[in-house]
């Protein structure tokens, strides 16, 4: 039976306030690595359901997108595996001090983009910061660039 590709779809939120940005700290099969708040899209999602949910499971944070910052896709060579990843700028609603995060998150943390370099051997990907690059670049394309059925 032939094997059908198929890339792995992920959002990432990516929210800067008073100039730093909003990572999680999370264990990984390569040890603890910095990323945006970010996963999976599910079954049924939208792309901005799946990144509002994400956002909150991760950070404990209520997100609204307001925009798309990017689509990024990444080969991991090692595993094999390829990820189609749309990152999404907007703000922040509120926040759970009370919420139990993830499974698998360490902690949420507001990291300026020179401690965002200064750790980039624990970045989850080089994705992380490139998605910092082209929000300080100025790319916001609008919601609508992305149409959802069902």
């Amino acid at each position: 039976m032939e094997r059908i590709w198929k890339p792995n779809v992920t959002v990432a939120a990516l929210i800067e306030r008073d100039g730093r940005f909003l990572l999680v700290e999370e264990e990984t099969t390569d040890g603890l690595r910095f990323n945006q708040p970010a996963g999976h899209l599910d079954e049924g999602e939208s792309l901005v359901e799946a990144c509002v949910r994400e956002t909150l499971e991760e950070t404990a944070h209520a997100f609204r997108p307001t925009h798309l910052v990017g689509v990024y896709q990444i080969r991991i060579a090692q595993r094999d595996i390829t990820y189609l990843r749309f990152a999404f700028a907007g703000d922040l609603l509120g926040w759970d001090e009370t919420r139990e995060l993830d499974a698998g998150i360490v902690r949420a943390l507001w990291l300026t983009p020179a401690e965002i370099d200064a750790c980039t051997d624990r970045h989850r990907s080089p994705l992380v910061r490139q998605c910092v690059t082209d929000w300080q670049a100025g790319r916001r394309y609008p919601l609508e660039i992305i149409r959802h059925w069902g």
